[in-house]
């Protein structure tokens, strides 16, 4: 999928993995670490999602003697030494398939921060280094989907909540209530195939066309969400200020068909004008005419005040109805998106300023851009990989890490399991499972994959 100067995972790591290998007490046989989300003020949940993308991706692929041969000449040009008796070992002995063994939870699933979401081992004594050397590559895939799958996981709750209070039938809307504006604010394809897929695993509305690529190739997905037609800037721009209603009536003439949907951004000159007299007027009987829905999209402004103001003037010139709740539904003719400010502070803002306004969550949907899906880093859930457990001289003893000077930073001891009962999610150390069932399920073992969920699986884990 993504270009081939990245495709050798011997050097899918940190410079300082090479030398790790001489760093392990002497008998050393089997490493076992873990990842979380460390309990944070800002999120107490976290949706886990992303690891089979990985797997798939980098996993499932042996590697060859001459990947070996061009790490090795890297590393030792780069000032590191180099594990090549090792790799070797794993070329020869085990074909070039990894072998570890990762076990994680059911992707989808919504667990607090401080759970225990990946374990891995390996399977090898002689690769007691190999489980450590992964931790660039093996974070790096489970925190960047995780977290945007998770901010995308509260903003939904932030909407349903206003839909439930507002609207006669929230479960119809919801899915379509936050779309995914932030391919181009992204740093690169792979990012944006990762974290919008993420974004789709709660909701079926994206403008990130490798969001559907990645989410078919790795998760089985058909099509995992939908578009419709809208206007940018320049294709209304391009007509002139004094054209500016024949941009719009363009845009009714190409795509406003019935029962279609069709964006348009309306604020390059005057938004308050080309809402009351463009669309309001002018255009009015066209819009009503055609059976299609024109979603009128501000692009400026303080998005609580402008929002409220494109719905007053559209309530004033299509009309509408007070629904079961008492809160004011435009008519189907028209409807609103805000996607310049969007986050999941200035979400709630905007909904509960809609909602003392009288009108109903249903009016209006949203775009998210690089709050979505670039404005996160490691640290915004806190994530982490440490190892918990080794074995020496067929010894299992604790690894962690106490330090006096932050003790968010403590890390767990032992092997690990998870399980959830009554007392909802617990990560515990494995000797005390008993008959309990363990959470972290084996999903990839010397180079083969155990666990394939689809998409739509994933997405059935979100919901309650």
């Amino acid at each position: 999928m993504f270009t081939a100067i990245f495709n050798n995972l011997i050097l899918n790591t940190d410079s300082y993995k090479a030398s790790h290998f001489l760093q392990y007490p002497p008998n050393s046989e089997i490493v076992s670490s873990y990842i979380e989300a460390r309990k944070n003020p800002q999120f107490d949940q976290v949706l886990f999602f992303g690891l089979q993308a990985f797997i798939k991706e980098y996993l499932l692929r042996p590697i060859t003697r001459e990947q070996i041969d061009e790490a090795e000449a890297i590393f030792l040009a780069h000032g590191e030494p180099f594990n090549r008796a090792g790799w070797e070992w794993i070329l020869e002995e085990h074909l070039g398939f990894l072998p570890v063994t990762i076990s994680a939870l059911p992707e989808g699933v919504i667990v607090p921060t401080g759970t225990a979401l990946v374990q891995i081992h390996n399977a090898d004594p002689h690769t007691y280094w190999l489980p450590s050397y992964l931790e660039t590559a093996l974070l790096r895939a489970v925190w960047y989907p995780s977290t945007v799958a998770t901010i995308s996981w509260k903003a939904k709750q932030i909407i349903q909540a206003y839909l439930e209070k507002t609207c006669d039938d929230p479960a119809s809307q919801l899915a379509f209530k936050l779309h995914d504006f932030g391919a181009r604010g992204v740093s690169s394809q792979e990012t944006a195939a990762l974290g919008g897929m993420a974004h789709l695993v709660n909701f079926m509305g994206t403008d990130t066309v490798a969001a559907l690529l990645a989410a078919k190739r790795y998760y089985g997905a058909a099509m995992a969400a939908y578009s419709i037609p809208a206007a940018e800037h320049s294709t209304i721009t391009s007509w002139g200020r004094a054209r500016e209603v024949d941009a719009y009536a363009n845009m009714l003439k190409q795509f406003a068909k019935p029962n279609k949907v069709l964006a348009v951004v309306s604020d390059s000159y005057d938004i308050y004008r080309a809402v009351s007299e463009l669309w309001g007027e002018q255009l009015r009987q066209q819009v009503i005419d055609s059976g299609a829905t024109v979603v009128i999209r501000p692009d400026s402004g303080d998005p609580k005040t402008v929002v409220v103001e494109v719905l007053e003037r559209l309530y004033a010139q299509f009309g509408g109805r007070l629904n079961q709740k008492g809160y004011k539904v435009l008519a189907d003719c028209v409807r609103v998106i805000q996607g310049d400010g969007v986050n999941l502070d200035s979400m709630g803002i905007i909904l509960e300023h809609i909602k003392q306004h009288g009108f109903s969550t249903e009016n209006v949907a949203f775009g998210m851009g690089a709050g979505l899906l670039q404005k996160v880093n490691r640290d915004t859930l806190n994530f982490a990989m440490k190892a918990s457990a080794i074995r020496i001289s067929n010894q299992w003893q604790d690894v962690y890490k106490q330090p006096i000077t932050d003790p968010g930073k403590n890390s767990r001891r032992g092997r690990l399991a998870v399980i959830h009962d009554e007392n909802g999610w617990q990560t515990i150390p494995i000797e005390q499972l008993g008959q309990a069932h363990n959470q972290l399920r084996h999903v990839f073992r010397d180079g083969k994959l155990l666990v394939d969920d689809d998409f739509e699986t994933v997405r059935a884990r979100t919901r309650p």
